[in-house]
């Protein structure tokens, strides 16, 4: 018997940079320790006046790239408490429905603070944009391009949560049951 070593796993992560003008993803596959970007962009949405307008296209777009990558995991960066209650507001709704997107197909996903995302990354929670893109431009040697912030923000996410070797996913299908099953007294 020739005794072969099993491959490393692979994983494929989505990263998400929730917005309503703009929102960034990023879908990073990891075998081992290794990370390759497999795709990454944004999708523009500052042309739709409607804020239910835009939660659709969020959406419809999410399951696109689930359904063309299936991804094992969805990791999300979560909204950050700013002045503006309007903005955080929509903010949060974008970021829900790109959940409800990965829920609706079974994906767990994983919430990342905007400050854990930058430390894990650049090493600095209080990191810039920029440094952050420069940062992801040696690590998983993609092209530098300004225009692709949000994207980079997402990719940055999804690396963040490799970091964490996913250990904070929130199976969908099943958190309710288990919430049910850690809470007796909760039931109706």
């Amino acid at each position: 018997m020739v005794y072969s070593p099993a491959l490393p796993p692979n994983k494929l992560i989505l990263g998400i940079d929730p917005g309503t003008q703009v929102m960034g993803y990023g879908l990073i596959e990891v075998t081992g320790s290794k990370v390759k970007v497999v795709q990454y962009g944004v999708i523009h949405l500052k042309s739709y006046s409607n804020h239910a307008i835009k939660l659709k296209k969020i959406f419809d777009r999410m399951i696109q790239l689930i359904d063309e990558y299936l991804p094992d995991e969805l990791a999300i960066e979560s909204p950050f408490f700013g002045v503006n209650v309007q903005s955080m507001l929509k903010l949060g709704r974008a970021q829900g429905v790109a959940i409800a997107a990965a829920l609706s197909r079974d994906i767990p996903y994983v919430e990342y603070a905007p400050k854990k995302v930058k430390q894990s990354v650049t090493g600095n929670g209080n990191a810039s944009k920029e440094q952050v893109a420069s940062m992801l431009v040696q690590i998983l040697k993609i092209q530098p391009d300004p225009k692709m912030f949000d994207a980079t923000d997402a990719l940055s996410v999804a690396l963040c949560h490799h970091y964490q070797k996913g250990n904070n996913a929130k199976k969908g299908a099943n958190s309710w049951k288990a919430f049910l099953t850690d809470n007796p007294e909760r039931k109706l």
